[in-house]
């Protein structure tokens, strides 16, 4: 934690918690920190899996954040004001705000400012505020990573608020070891968490393992830094790529995904519209996307990419049907404006009066409730209730 960001902040051993990977990690703050019925500000889009991982067992709920693309997703003091005031007026008890920087899905990172903004915001209203820093060292160019650790040390707030949720799933590729941490500046938080995590143990052996890798500073560094340059590549290949036909995304320099910009493709900026490309790509085009209504993003037409679990042939082929898709697409607007407008021409010339009358412009079969994208969170836990 300390060397991918820049050991400019020295942690505590003695406040490190581990658990069954960063979902286990989330949880078992979660359940420290609140109660059934309580709720957590969230910036959007945000993690899908967060549904599952901060609701089911603990019974809290998610209060989107809702953020625009106009700032590039950017998170305000005035759109987190207006999301608590919201809430209040709803009788929703707050208990804090849940952010992720680097950002899964956006792939950018928490500049200073805005980092103490949130650490401002969440001492003036004493709610607690979580950090999941999972994709710190995942940064492959500038602005670097900052940790909410390393601003809250010049600054007046209360320690006690503030939680760090780790894990090396994703820096070191070790998604299968299940290895998250919890690190709480609250020492009731920290001796609650310790006393949960008989429930999410990470093994002896697993701890001996990254014990002996991670004290080995040149394996680390060059791992590192191997990683960082690969995905740099695999970035700049992919969304250069997608600017050849148009297709723009967020400027990103973080995580394992972008998030690209398909508002042009929508036959309407609304939510159904997004399901319905959304389909075509992953059935016709046979691309795995997931779409901004996933994440709860605000704005239809928004998709993440995962870009990093693929060769590099697979990246060529990604890219090739892609761009077949897009400009096939936009030859299909093109002739249908030009249709569009030979009719509007026909109509005023023989002065004709139409009214429609509520026209379905979807098959309704295309959009249900239960044909959600993959990554999109199911709505409850399927666990199964007791019954007496």
């Amino acid at each position: 934690m300390g060397r991918v960001g820049g050991n400019r902040v020295t942690f505590d051993p003695n406040r490190i918690v581990m658990s069954g990977g960063a979902t286990g990690a989330n949880e078992t703050v979660i359940f420290c920190l609140a109660d059934p019925g309580d709720a957590f500000l969230v910036p959007s889009p945000y993690y899908a899996g967060f549904a599952r991982d901060l609701r089911w067992r603990t019974g809290v709920e998610i209060v989107p954040v809702h953020c625009k693309s106009s700032n590039n997703f950017r998170i305000t003091r005035a759109a987190l004001e207006e999301a608590y005031e919201k809430a209040q007026r709803s009788n929703i008890n707050i208990k804090g705000v849940i952010i992720t920087n680097p950002s899964n899905p956006l792939g950018t990172v928490l500049d200073k400012e805005t980092l103490r903004s949130i650490v401002s915001f969440i001492t003036d209203k004493n709610i607690h505020l979580v950090s999941d820093e999972i994709y710190a060292a995942t940064v492959f160019s500038s602005p670097r990573f900052i940790s909410v650790a390393e601003v809250m040390q010049d600054m007046d707030c209360n320690r006690d608020l503030i939680h760090i949720v780790y894990s090396l799933s994703k820096d070191m590729g070790f998604p299968g070891f299940r290895v998250g941490i919890v690190y709480s500046f609250n020492d009731d938080v920290t001796n609650c968490a310790r006393k949960m995590s008989s429930f999410g143990l990470v093994s002896s052996q697993t701890q001996f393992l990254l014990a002996s890798m991670l004290s080995d500073d040149e394996f680390v560094g060059n791992f590192l830094r191997e990683s960082s340059k690969r995905l740099a590549k695999r970035h700049h290949v992919f969304t250069k790529g997608l600017e050849e036909v148009g297709i723009s995304t967020i400027k990103s320099n973080a995580g394992l995904f972008f998030w690209m910009d398909m508002r042009q493709l929508l036959k309407e900026q609304t939510t159904k519209a997004e399901t319905e490309l959304w389909r075509v790509i992953i059935n016709k085009v046979k691309l795995n996307v997931s779409p901004g209504s996933s994440f709860q993003c605000s704005e239809p037409g928004w998709f993440r990419v995962c870009f990093a679990n693929m060769d590099d042939k697979t990246v060529e082929v990604a890219l090739d049907r892609i761009r077949e898709f897009v400009l096939q697409g936009k030859e299909e607007t093109k002739l249908e404006a030009d249709k569009s407008q030979a009719q509007a021409q026909r109509w005023r010339k023989q002065n004709l009066r139409l009214s429609f009358s509520s026209s379905r412009l979807y098959d309704e079969s295309l959009m249900s409730p239960h044909m959600i994208s993959p990554h999109s969170p199911i709505p409850h836990s399927p666990l199964v209730r007791a019954r007496t």
